[in-house]
């Protein structure tokens, strides 16, 4: 192999490609043949496989589909800032019932205190002082 050709592969061939204007002249005139053997001799002429005329038939049909669709169907994505939105609100809700459980026990322990320190005042001022 001569270092000019390019690379180990390339003496491979090359994959076909074909351009749109062909594949829907090519689907117009096999969509047109009726007689037997026709469409198999249009397919050898062209050195196509009928997978060729499927896949292009396939892609034809959902391009027509996304043409007539409009609107995509189904709920729209979120966007990140919606979704982010989300989140903090959900947060924002569990701070603030955590917050008022705190509020209540501290209230709960103030008036505990309070309590002891009146059983407290009234238990010292019921003995009597030694000397």
């Amino acid at each position: 192999m001569s270092p000019s050709r390019g690379g180990p592969r390339s003496d491979r061939p090359k994959r076909r490609t074909f351009t749109a204007a062909y594949k829907k002249r090519i689907l117009n005139e096999y969509d047109g043949l009726t007689e037997s053997g026709e469409r198999g001799a249009l397919l050898r002429r062209e050195g196509l496989y009928h997978s060729h005329i499927q896949k292009w038939r396939e892609a034809q049909e959902q391009g027509a589909r996304e043409a007539l669709g409009g609107k995509p169907t189904g709920r729209p994505a979120a966007s990140e800032t919606d979704t982010d939105n989300e989140r903090l609100r959900r947060e924002n809700e569990r701070l603030a019932a955590e917050l008022a459980r705190t509020k209540a026990a501290l209230e709960v322990v103030g008036k505990a205190h309070a309590l002891l320190e009146l059983i407290s005042g009234s238990a010292d001022s019921g003995k009597k002082p030694s000397r």
